[in-house]
């Protein structure tokens, strides 16, 4: 299904509607395709394609090029949703200038609508302002933020004592003032999030953070693709994993028993054709 290209007008007319955003990650045409083809709102390039496309054991371990091969892929495959990309771990921490020049590629690369900044420390606001002041749109991510989860204890609920859920509610401001048409909400209790976008603003994209004014999942899991517990705010839509397992090993038994390819697998050939190809095998001598 497809439409008018989303922009951040229409964004911002779904959450005033009151109309659920709906946003998916992708990783490569095929994952773009099938979310052009559903008819998501928003696309997010995100960093879990480290761990999830290419094997990596975190979202710090994928390089800058890597996130742009992964995003020039996606933009391939997606005319309607709005295209967000993650700013990998080290493609920002230097400078403003530096953060800039990466967002500045992906626009020009890969074709990013925007890009998506996690934290809200004062150097993380700096470098929001400036990509924003570059005429690039910034999505905010704040609660859990999976760059730095060490220092917020691992990848675990926040906001779950006053303290925290106060941080994630300056945070969730500050970002909005520096100039984020929308901010993700990550692992954070839904009554936070409800009191938090009383005083917002910009949309809340919430993963894992209740109701929101939109969702976003990783596209893997909720197809049922990637292996092991899904963590506790994932729902499985089907089970794509298993059944990709049984269609390969059906494949494989097939090859085996010499049941596939069958007939009409093949290109047939005339007669004649196979007539003058076996003369000229016997005629070489290979025989």
């Amino acid at each position: 299904m497809t439409g008018p290209k989303v922009t951040l007008r229409r964004l911002r007319e779904l959450a005033d509607a009151g109309t659920p955003i709906v946003m998916v990650t992708a990783y490569d045409f095929v994952s773009g395709r099938v979310a052009e083809r559903a008819g998501v709102d928003m696309v997010l390039v995100g960093d879990s394609g480290a761990q999830v496309v290419l094997g990596l054991p975190d979202t710090t371990s994928v390089t800058l090029d890597e996130m742009l091969m992964l995003a020039k892929a996606v933009r391939r495959g997606v005319l309607t949703p709005l295209v967000v990309c993650d700013l990998p771990f080290g493609s920002t921490e230097r400078s403003d200038e530096q953060a800039v020049a990466t967002s500045v590629r992906f626009v020009q690369e890969a074709g990013a609508d925007a890009v998506k900044l996690e934290g809200a420390n004062p150097a993380r606001l700096s470098r929001l302002r400036a990509i924003v002041d570059a005429g690039i749109p910034v999505v905010g991510h704040v609660g859990l933020t999976p760059q730095t989860a060490t220092a917020l204890g691992g990848l675990r609920a926040q906001g779950r004592t006053a303290d925290d859920a106060i941080r994630v509610a300056r945070d969730a401001f500050a970002v909005q003032d520096a100039g984020a048409f929308a901010v993700v909400i990550e692992a954070v209790p839904a009554d936070v999030v409800d009191e938090i976008r009383r005083a917002l603003r910009i949309p809340v994209i919430g993963i894992g953070a209740g109701s929101a004014d939109g969702q976003v999942l990783v596209q893997h899991d909720l197809l049922g693709i990637t292996e092991g517990r899904a963590p506790v705010f994932v729902k499985r839509y089907a089970a794509v994993g298993d059944a990709m397992v049984e269609a390969v090993e059906a494949y494989a038994r097939e090859v085996r028993e010499g049941a596939f390819p069958a007939a009409e697998h093949v290109y047939p050939a005339s007669a004649e054709v196979a007539a003058a190809v076996r003369a000229f095998v016997d005629d070489s001598g290979r025989r």
